[in-house]
């Protein structure tokens, strides 16, 4: 399961290469989150999984408090959570993730991006299954060992640990997420490398060269756009 780690850190780093994109897109997502239930994090299991997660991505305090203040306030804005499917070069496959206030521009958008870049949108449903919806968290400082004892004391199952790249990084079932982090927490690890729920491939797949380099201009061409917040797929990047 290493190699669903390498995509995460692969998406995180492309990523914190373009902040900017980044961060407007955590703000507009915790926006969502927090008009959509309490403005409070603590009240709002949503938005307390949003900000866990962009802490990872140093997410300043600033924009953070900005979108919650944007909700409290009203706002008049409203998103669509969506989800498209495809395919790109040479079997792999993607899912994409977006916010938006306009159907009718995205779905073309996705579409022309997936098109322009050597794949083609499926139907609902044509991908997903061969993804599983996974929580993924991270840290650094302790050993597969240490974090195993921590959660078998605190009574808490995860599909699976490993260690890599001088991190150590547990997988779990969605409604685990909370969970895992808080048994961390009450051990004293009060940082993660990654905080995520993702949606991992099954099986993953290696490109040759040429492919690997149309697959990532695809990738980056849906991550560029304005709507999109999350992109999976299930090519092995490392």
């Amino acid at each position: 399961m290493g190699r669903k780690w390498n995509n995460i850190k692969e998406k995180k780093a492309s990523k914190d290469a373009n902040t900017s994109r980044i961060y407007a897109k955590f703000g507009r997502e915790i926006y969502v989150v927090a008009k959509q239930g309490e403005p409070d994090p603590e009240a709002n299991q949503a938005l307390k999984f949003v900000l866990e997660r962009a802490k990872t991505y140093n997410v300043p305090k600033a924009i953070i408090d900005r979108a919650i203040e944007k909700a409290k306030g009203g706002g008049e804005e409203n998103y669509d959570e969506m989800r498209y499917e495809g395919f790109g070069p040479s079997g792999s496959m993607i899912i994409v993730d977006a916010l938006t206030n306009n159907v009718n521009r995205t779905a073309p958008e996705v579409r022309a991006a997936f098109s322009k870049n050597g794949g083609n949108m499926g139907v609902s449903g044509s991908v997903a299954y061969m993804f599983d919806a996974t929580a993924v968290v991270g840290i650094e400082g302790k050993s597969s060992d240490d974090v195993l004892e921590i959660l078998m004391e605190a009574d808490v199952d995860a599909r699976d640990i490993i260690e890599e790249d001088d991190a150590v990084i547990v997988y779990a079932e969605p409604d685990q997420f909370h969970v895992v982090q808080e048994a961390l927490k009450q051990a004293g690890i009060e940082e993660f490398s990654v905080a995520e729920l993702s949606m991992l491939a099954q099986n993953d797949i290696t490109l040759d060269a040429e492919a690997q380099e149309q697959f990532e201009k695809l990738i980056d061409a849906l991550e560029d756009l304005e709507d999109v917040q999350q992109v999976y797929h299930n090519v092995d990047l490392g």
